[in-house]
Order: C-alpha cells, then structure tokens, then sequence
C-alpha cells in the first residue's frame, strides 16, 4: 500500500487527502507551520501531527503544499530521505530553486501538481486535437475572486493571481501546445487598490509553430469562472471547467464521465486521477509527464510574463534570460531580490 504525507496544512490539502482516502492510500502524517492545524487534518484524514523536521515520516510519497517559498526546500529534503514528492503549483518563486531541484531530479521521483491536467475536460480536449489539425489559437480564462486566506497579496509569497492562479492557464497552453514551444511572451498587469501584488492579467505567448495563446486571469470575478478553447483548420474544442464541467467538439456535446465519489471536484478537477496516475508512474519506474522539468517550464513563461508587463508589455523572449533571483513580482515592480 502506498503511503502518504502533508507539508502543509491549508487549503488545497483536504482535496489531496481526500483523493487519498478515495483512493486507499494511507495518510500517515501532516506537518504544518501551526502545530494546531497539523492536529486537526490528523483528526479529520487519519495519521498524526509532526513538525516539518520529522518529515518525509517514512511514506512514499510526500504532498508539498506549503506556501511556494519552501516548496523546493521541502521537497531536497523528501527526496534525500527516499521519499517521492507531489509538489503543488506554483512550483518555485525563482528560477534559481527551480532549477535546484530539476538537477535533482533525474530518477522521475517529482511530480507537478497540475490536478487540471488530469481532469475529464482537459483529458477530451487533448484526444480532439488530432482532430482539429495543428493549434492555431488557444484561449483560456481564469477568473474568481480574491483571496481571503494566507498570504496571497503579499510579497513574501512571489506573485499575485499570475503567479497563483494563472500557473493553471499556462500550464494547459503548454500542454495544449503540444510539441511546439513558446518562443516569446507579452503581458499587461494589473495591481490590486488595496495592496502591491497583482491581480488582473492578460498574456500571450508565441511559439515556434506561428500558434498564439491567450491567457486571461483575474481575482476580480464574484464567482469562477474557468473555461479554455483549441482552434484549428478543422475544427474548434471547447470546455469549461468552472462552475460546472462540459466539453464540445465543432459545436456537438463531447460526454463525460459521470463522478462517482463526493465531493465531485475529486474527479471533475483532477485531483483523484493526478494521484492514482502519480502512483502508478512510481509502481512502474514511469517519470510523470508533469515532472519538475514541467513545472520549471510553467515558472519560466510566468516570469517572462511579469518582466514583460514591468517593462511596458514588451515582448520577453522564451526561454527567460533575466535574473534567475528575482520572484515574478520582483520582476514586475523592479525590485532587488533579497
């Protein structure tokens, strides 16, 4: 039986623990910066409560959901104890550390936590696009409302809603791309009133192919709403994927599968097909197809795309050749690193 633990204790750890439980993988321990958050997902999912230097406790598989700055940290320090690692998105806040921990990872043992790529919509999009002839143009839209919790509008935590949020667009542009590769990247952002993070912003990115992707996100929505489109010569592919889930091909309903556990976002989200795919690539010696090298390609636009707005949404090359030391919102607001 596979074995489970949490850096991490927030949010995005009940759907992961979840998944888990659905799954039959036991959940042995959680770590979290508040000993009593700790103590109550080991309540609610089973395991106990440890501090972070106890950690990978002796499981297979560690869940890195701290905030992004220890992301990589948490997850040397798993994998020179043995364990392999899911790590949540965004995967670094430089790409200093991500590369540290792409070096690392020659074995597959890191995996990107991209729970929409694994999602029922996405996973229709992506068998029609055989069907729709090479991309010409992609679009996808993430919009929601602000955080309210942790420490998202701060500059401690790397980013605003491109950072956060919009790591999901791009990395299903990337994924939608296919083999083609994005050569450049513009952005325009927009601030927060209240605070110096961002949270609106549209970017485009180039590829080699001549194919265009827009990405739209924003922080400033009442209610989500995500959806994402893959134009070609013969045909259109369309999903929305917030608030409910559905797929069309050239203007005909694509069936999905009906969910089967509770609460639906386990499966409609990708969250229990991100894990059940993990463990198999781990079973078989696979290396995930979203693996640290993916998830630094992700980081890689998102930095292009702040150094971009923060220079008059100039067009930024890809890959990035700016400071490997800079957070994306360091990028954008000119400042230092450190």
């Amino acid at each position: 039986m596979v074995s489970l633990a949490f850096a991490g204790a927030g949010w995005i750890t009940p759907m992961h623990a979840m998944a888990a439980k659905a799954l039959g993988i036991d959940i042995q321990a959680f770590a979290s910066r508040t000993a009593e958050h700790a103590e109550a997902k080991a309540r609610e999912f089973g395991g106990r409560a440890v501090t972070y230097d106890q950690l990978p406790a002796g499981v297979d598989i560690l869940v890195v959901a701290t905030p992004p700055s220890r992301h990589v940290a948490d997850a040397l320090h798993a994998l020179a104890a043995g364990a392999s690692v899911l790590v949540e998105k965004p995967l670094a806040t430089t790409l200093a550390d991500a590369d540290r921990l792409v070096a690392v990872d020659t074995e597959g043992r890191v995996a990107y936590a991209e729970n929409l790529a694994h999602c029922p919509a996405v996973q229709a999009m992506l068998a029609r696009l055989g069907s729709i002839g090479p991309p010409s143009y992609i679009e996808i839209r993430t919009a929601g409302p602000r955080p309210t919790y942790g420490k998202f509008l701060t500059p401690e935590w790397g980013g605003g809603a491109l950072f956060d949020l919009g790591a999901h667009p791009i990395a299903l542009a990337l994924l939608f791309a296919g083999s083609a590769q994005v050569t450049s990247v513009t952005a325009t952002i927009e601030a927060g009133s209240d605070h110096r993070s961002d949270e609106a912003a549209m970017v485009t990115l180039w590829f080699d192919t001549g194919l265009r992707a827009s990405v739209i996100v924003s922080w400033r929505a009442e209610l989500p709403l995500w959806d994402a489109q893959i134009s070609g010569p013969t045909g259109v592919v369309r999903a929305e994927l917030l608030p409910t889930s559905s797929v069309e091909f050239n203007g005909e309903t694509v069936a999905l599968p009906r969910p089967k556990f509770s609460p639906t976002q386990l499966e409609t989200l990708g969250y229990l097909a991100q894990l059940r795919s993990f463990a198999g690539d781990l079973a078989t010696g696979r290396r995930p197809v979203l693996d640290a090298a993916f998830g630094r390609r992700v980081l890689d636009v998102i930095c292009a795309a702040y150094a971009s707005a923060g220079n008059g949404s100039t067009s930024v090359a890809v890959p990035f050749a700016g400071p490997r030391d800079r957070t994306p919102l360091q990028l954008w607001r000119g400042l230092s690193a450190g």
